[in-house]
């Protein structure tokens, strides 16, 4: 068995990205460690939030049940921020229903893309 244990996330502003990440799929944010900002997705999983000079802009994506996905749309809306079907249209306030399941994407400030998605 592999498990990816931790990724790092470039930014322009670590402890901002990692607030920003926290509040959207409801985490919790518990401040820096060493040089990195992390969030704790799961037992198996952290995000290390750094700062970078340049940002190359990556793609996150998450699979979710139902309840989470409601939630963390609800907060997407919630704070006005743009979302969409496809990795290309991140703001046509739209969900999609592929495999049978629900998915959107959305874009942070960092110009990072988050895909949700309730099947694989």
């Amino acid at each position: 068995m592999i498990n990816l244990d931790h990724t790092i996330v470039p930014t322009h502003d670590k402890e901002a990205a990692a607030k920003f990440f926290a509040r959207i799929f409801g985490f919790t944010y518990e401040g820096p460690q060493g040089p990195f900002a992390p969030v704790r997705v799961s037992d198996t999983l952290t995000l290390d939030f750094d700062d970078r000079r340049e940002v190359s802009h990556h793609h996150y994506a998450f699979h979710v049940d139902d309840a989470s996905f409601d939630a963390i749309l609800g907060r997407v809306k919630g704070e006005g921020i743009s979302y969409g079907s496809g990795p290309q249209e991140t703001s046509n306030m739209q969900l999609n229903d592929r495999l049978g399941g629900r998915g959107f994407y959305f874009l942070d400030p960092n110009g990072h893309s988050y895909e949700l998605l309730t099947r694989r």
